[in-house]
Order: structure tokens, then sequence, then C-alpha cells
């Protein structure tokens, strides 16, 4: 079994003050609010931040911890690969902030198609938290959902079909939205952030929804809801079953 190293870094300007970042990227709700699954810090160098998704969970050591500047953990699996996250903060005028990401590790196997995925994964999840933070200030998400859909090699057919979820002749980014999904109200938004056919993200008045064709060509559908009026049972079903209708 080979190892392949990897590294990913980006960076991008975010409309919060370093300790709201801090907030967003170091404590559970906070990262509940815009990453995917599920997390659980105990903080401190030497804590751990705990990462569960269906199927799969990660236990990672924070091994920097400094409030409102650094954080960074390492996780390792059973097979001798690991991951690894540093994010550095820096305050800027007018009580915004740089958030800058370093993402390194070791794969195996088909390291070349999980390697691609994560770099369009990792950029569009830092995208979400620039959308958490500007259009969320101060709120933490009342629930969250992380759901895989089935798999579709067709890059035309998905692009097409996300469209027609958002009601938009072509995506674009800062494009009008209104939600068309059978079971849910039509609720209107805008385009944030898109990388065209994979992904696209869009924030309505309640909410952070994410539309992904990620590793394997399978579907990933993330929604963040931040209103207590939303019936989260419902929510889930509907998109559960555009999930499984519309692509077949």
């Amino acid at each position: 079994m080979t190892m392949h190293e990897f590294e990913i870094r980006d960076e991008l300007a975010l409309a919060a003050t370093p300790e709201q970042v801090w907030d967003a990227i170091a404590t559970g709700p906070g990262l509940d609010s815009w990453f995917m699954g599920r997390s659980r810090i105990e903080p401190g160098q030497g804590g751990t931040n705990r990462l569960e998704m269906p199927g799969y969970t990660q236990e990672s050591t924070i091994t920097a911890w400094e409030p409102g500047r650094r954080l960074a953990f390492r996780g390792d699996d059973p097979d001798g690969t690991f991951a690894a996250f540093e994010f550095l903060i820096e305050g800027r005028d007018g009580g915004s902030s740089v958030l800058r990401c370093v993402h390194n590790g070791t794969l195996v196997d088909d390291w070349e198609d999980q390697y691609d995925g994560m770099k369009v994964g990792d950029a569009m999840h830092l995208r979400k938290l620039a959308t958490y933070l500007a259009h969320f200030p101060g709120r933490t998400s009342r629930f969250n959902l992380f759901l895989f859909g089935p798999q579709v090699a067709d890059d035309t057919k998905v692009w097409s079909k996300f469209a027609d979820a958002l009601s938009v002749g072509e995506i674009t980014d800062g494009a009008p939205t209104r939600l068309n999904v059978p079971g849910l109200a039509a609720t209107g938004g805008t385009v944030d952030f898109l990388s065209a056919p994979h992904c696209v993200g869009v924030h309505t008045a309640d909410g952070i929804l994410m539309l992904m064709k990620g590793y394997r060509d399978t579907l990933v559908l993330e929604y963040h809801g931040f209103s207590g009026d939303e019936d989260p049972a419902e929510i889930e079903a509907a998109y559960r079953s555009w999930l499984s209708t519309a692509f077949a």
C-alpha cells in the first residue's frame, strides 16, 4: 500500500471579527452551522474534535489552540492515513477577517479522485462558512442535514436538476432562486457560491442549502436551518425523496 501525501491551501476574506470566526470553527454549534456532519469539541490543546457522519466517525487531536488566532488538529485512521487542518485568523479593519486554511495528510488507493474531491469540497465548505458569517451572525443552526443521494456520473443531468430545484435557467453567482422541491414551501434565496458543474450553495431567510456531486459521483445535500419554525422531519423527508426521485 503506497501512501500519497497531499496539501490543500485556501484563503478568504470574511465579513466577521476574529472572535466570530473563532466561534464558527472552534465550537461544536459553530461548526454544525456550516460544516458537514456533527462536530463535538473538547477545547484546548490536547483536546478533541469529534466529527460524526453517516457511516464514519473521526476523532482528531487538537494540536494548536490560540483563541481568535490559530486552531489546528489532526486525525489518524486505522489504515495509517491521516488528515490535519490548520486555521489562521487575521483581523482586518472594519471588523472583518482573513482566514487561511491548510489541509494536509496522506491518501491511499484511488488517491487522485479523493484529492480532486477534497479540493472542491474544502473550497465550497469554506465558502459556506463565509455565507454563514455574512447572513446568520451571532446565530447557530437549530438543526442540520447531511444526506447522501445516488451516484450519478452525468454532470449535465446533475447540474440541470440542481437548477430545476432552484428554479433558475442558469446557475450563476448572486442569482435569485426559488426552491422547487416537492413537499417544501417555495422559498426565495440567493446563490452565494458555486463550482460548476459540481456544487452550488444558496442561503434563504431560514437556512443554508448546499447541493454537491462529490467523490465517486455521489450526490450530497447539506442543509443548516436557523429558524425554530421549520419542521426538521418534514424537511429531511422531502429532501430524501427529491434525491431518490429527481435523478432516477
